[in-house]
């Protein structure tokens, strides 16, 4: 069955995952029946255990559902640790169902899977030696890939039902308050963990530090918490950040950073009490420093910045061009360190931040969102899933869910190296086409047909270079070449929901 961007969903995948197809960015206001967790009501008695093994032994059977969160990057020390005991103790057809994956984890969750402890995965995305297993089919059953918004709403409605979730914190007392503030391994916000808190049957935190009894503030609390175990360390603070930020001195990237505050200012949308989110890449923080001289020089002020937090956003709201941070995961340590010292830097949780099944969630109110893209085609749907050889290598992380906003601008190089970004098709679409409203490359922009507003601003604007995404695509073209086609088998080996859990594309095993 074809769905709104004209992928064929076989119709074994929707049969197996009880699914539908992608039809239209609009969800609509259902009414949707949340889950509870199973709670077991404890007394006053410390909650630590002297061992994970005792924990498991306690909580874990075969063929359950476990969860982690991936705010530890590239330092966590948690979930290998977590994951070593589970294989030794030779538990078999478990579903690993983590906010996302990172490189750190790829090797023992290639041997989970190589030893049938792990048949299934769900996450927002995967990279390294992991992905690259998984095209070439090493998991019995597709991955399911799912953003940040709709994990958190898969999460609520039952869809993932975590049976224990292992929740790596930075500090925690006896009977579980805890919070990502505090400890050697701070990282700031546990936006993405918190939902797992509040859902999952059994709840482990590991820690690294027992703090006092109570510990506040507490961002994840003890009247969800079963166990607590301390171990020596639960990551490390050098590699939290390490590959999510950088200040580039690349002369494209900067260009593409200015083009795209040039499409911003000159936007209906600059104006005071704006609201914005932008990435961690190079181009991404470049924007922030250009969007701060327009701020300055315009005397405007923003009512919040939105997402992934990194210290240049910080410093914006330290200097009064930002009213409120609504943090839901942090990028460095300085935005990290700030959340413990201003009150407008406000912890949210993956719900709050982007379910479109709830009550109103604040990508909903996004006036501006930047995002980033391995590809775009010329339909103005984005990969940001797979590469140019067909290996996945990404994550849709809040992609989709930050795509809602009035103004998404996709920021890319026309080319990465010899690999065209521009594309006539792309090999996954994560983003479909009627969410992106502008395309930036160093080269120039292309606006979505449908935005004739934008049009009509942004040709106004003196020396900013407008063409259709055709001509960026042919421009692209004519440097790199024609790609010869890739193969793939017929095998179905990830799924990509849209955030309404319906399939916007399948991704196919990697023909060697």
């Amino acid at each position: 069955m074809k769905n709104k961007v004209n992928i064929d969903v076989p119709d074994a995948i929707l049969e197996q995952l009880d699914d539908s197809v992608f039809e239209s960015t609009n969800y609509g206001n259902p009414e949707i029946q949340r889950v509870g967790p199973k709670v077991r009501a404890t007394t006053g008695e410390s909650k630590v255990q002297s061992s994970i093994d005792d924990v498991l032994s306690n909580t874990l059977k075969d063929g359950m559902t476990i969860s982690f969160h991936h705010h530890f990057r590239e330092g966590d020390f948690v979930f290998n640790k977590v994951m070593r005991k589970i294989i030794d103790m030779d538990y078999q057809n478990l579903t690993l169902a983590p906010s996302s994956l990172t490189n750190v984890m790829n090797d023992i969750v290639i041997e989970a899977i190589k030893k049938g402890v792990v048949t299934n995965i769900t996450s927002s995305g995967m990279r390294g030696t992991l992905g690259d297993a998984v095209s070439h089919g090493i998991l019995k059953n597709p991955v399911i890939f799912r953003s940040h918004g709709a994990r958190a709403r898969a999460i609520e409605s039952g869809e993932i039902k975590i049976d224990v979730a292992f929740l790596g914190v930075p500090n925690s007392d006896e009977m579980g308050n805890a919070n990502g503030m505090n400890g050697d391994a701070a990282f700031g916000s546990l936006g993405y963990a918190l939902i797992d808190a509040q859902y999952a049957d059994k709840l482990v935190l590991i820690t690294d530090t027992i703090m006092p009894y109570p510990n506040t503030p507490a961002s994840i609390k003890q009247t969800q918490v079963d166990y607590v175990v301390k171990v020596d360390k639960v990551g490390d603070p050098d590699k939290i950040g390490s590959g999510a930020t950088r200040f580039t001195k690349d002369p494209k990237e900067l260009k593409i950073a200015k083009t795209v505050n040039d499409v911003i200012v000159n936007s209906k949308y600059f104006k005071n009490d704006f609201s914005f989110q932008t990435g961690s890449g190079g181009a991404a923080l470049a924007v922030t420093r250009f969007l701060r001289e327009a701020m300055v020089a315009q005397n405007i002020k923003a009512s919040f910045a939105l997402g992934g937090i990194t210290k240049p956003t910080v410093d914006l709201l330290n200097e009064g061009l930002v009213n409120r941070v609504m943090d839901v995961q942090d990028f460095d340590k300085g935005a990290a360190s700030s959340m413990k010292l201003s009150p407008n830097q406000q912890e949210i949780d993956a719900s709050w931040y982007a379910d479109p099944a709830n009550k109103g969630a604040m990508v909903d109110k996004l006036d501006v969102a930047i995002l980033s893209a391995l590809e775009v085609d010329t339909n103005f749907n984005v990969n940001v899933m797979s590469g140019s050889d067909g290996v996945i290598r990404g994550a849709i992380g809040g992609h989709q869910d930050a795509a809602t906003a009035k103004l998404t601008i996709i920021s890319a190089p026309l080319v990465r190296g010899r690999i065209a970004t521009i594309v006539p098709k792309v090999n996954t679409v994560i983003t479909p086409g009627d969410s992106i409203d502008v395309v930036v490359t160093e080269v120039g922009i292309a606006i979505n047909p449908k935005r004739t507003d934008l049009v009509e601003q942004l040709k106004q604007v003196p020396g900013l270079p407008i063409y259709s995404i055709e001509e960026l695509q042919q421009k692209a073209e004519k440097i790199v070449g024609q790609p010869a086609p890739l193969k793939f088998t017929d095998r179905v080996v990830a799924v990509a929901e849209y955030r309404d859990g319906s399939v916007i594309d399948v991704i196919k095993e990697v023909a060697d």
